[in-house]
């Protein structure tokens, strides 16, 4: 069984308890995600099947989008809900117009701190290891990308703590706990992420995404002689980001091999490829391999593409 399951995350579950419960219900061994989720948020988890869990580091840098919940006034432990209160504010001089005068600050590449919650490592343990031991460490600042920030909805204002909305697209590595609290500051009041829906993760989308309902239906119905085909996606609908090169088929068994691929072995590349850049290799039975282009060291005009991970 090989592809990806498009997973809608309950709150509750941690991403690994997602991947346990897929990998007993298909008694399958090879299953990884894309892209940890807060066990306390909801939506879009990406779940990799069999050969598919190969290309899960190029699924994982996509970007992403959210819709979360703002709860200001209040600062937590932890930068969510399920911390403790360590700080509260009277925000009733909040308007949603201040609120949305305040997110073009927090557009574009930012810098964001860590939170101790997460599952960074510092000397081979996780952040969130050492924050349940008690133990607080310095973390450096790491720049993310925030491509859009929209304020959606708002209530309470006028009282001690009001809650926004807002939906955002971001680039790999964004906190979006950490970006409530950041606004929360920038603001003067302080703030905490209360709720989280990814609705995004590159290609998939919330609306299509499969409960686990359905996948344990599914997995039933394979039992009595069919599959689950229908929600398993192809590995390369996840690639479709990556430029095209078209292998001829004298060349297929030795890029499926892992070898090499010279310009005498494609049928089709497209133009601009330079140096350096991500492809999906093609063959006419479909997706092979993905590559990194380079130049060949006998014609320095000339493209070759080094296999970085094969995929039949």
């Amino acid at each position: 069984m090989n592809g990806i399951i498009n997973v809608l995350k309950p709150p509750g579950m941690t991403s690994h308890d997602v991947v346990d419960f897929i990998r007993r219900t298909f008694k399958i061994n090879k299953v990884g995600h894309t892209g940890t989720l807060d066990p306390g948020a909801a939506g879009v988890l990406v779940v990799c099947l069999g050969r598919a869990t190969r290309a899960a580091r190029f699924i994982a840098g996509d970007d992403k989008e959210y819709r979360a919940e703002i709860t200001f006034g209040t600062v937590t432990s932890t930068g969510d809900s399920f911390g403790e209160v360590i700080g509260e504010c009277d925000a009733s001089y909040l308007t949603a117009e201040s609120v949305k005068a305040s997110l073009p600050v927090f557009t574009g590449e930012i810098s964001q701190v860590p939170p101790m919650v997460s599952a960074l490592k510092w000397h081979g343990k996780k952040l969130y290891e050492l924050a349940r031991a008690g133990l607080t460490v310095e973390r450096r600042a790491r720049a993310v990308t925030i491509n859009k920030l929209d304020y959606i909805d708002g209530a309470g204002w006028g009282g001690p703590k009001p809650v926004a909305l807002v939906h955002l697209t971001c680039s790999k590595g964004t906190y979006v706990r950490t970006l409530c609290e950041d606004i929360g500051d920038h603001l003067g009041c302080g703030a905490h992420m209360s709720f989280l829906v990814r609705t995004r993760a590159g290609v998939f989308e919330i609306a299509d995404s499969c409960t686990l309902e359905d996948i344990k239906s599914f997995a039933a119905v394979g039992k009595a002689g069919n599959n689950a085909s229908n929600i398993i996606i192809p590995v390369e609908e996840a690639l479709l980001g990556l430029p095209p090169v078209r292998v001829k088929s004298a060349a297929v068994a030795a890029v499926s091999s892992g070898s090499k691929l010279f310009l005498p072995g494609v049928a089709e590349l497209p133009d601009g490829l330079t140096e350096g850049v991500l492809v999906r290799l093609q063959g006419p039975e479909g997706l092979l391999a993905v590559a990194e282009t380079g130049y060949d060291p006998a014609d320095p005009s000339r493209l070759v593409f080094k296999t970085v991970c094969v995929l039949v």
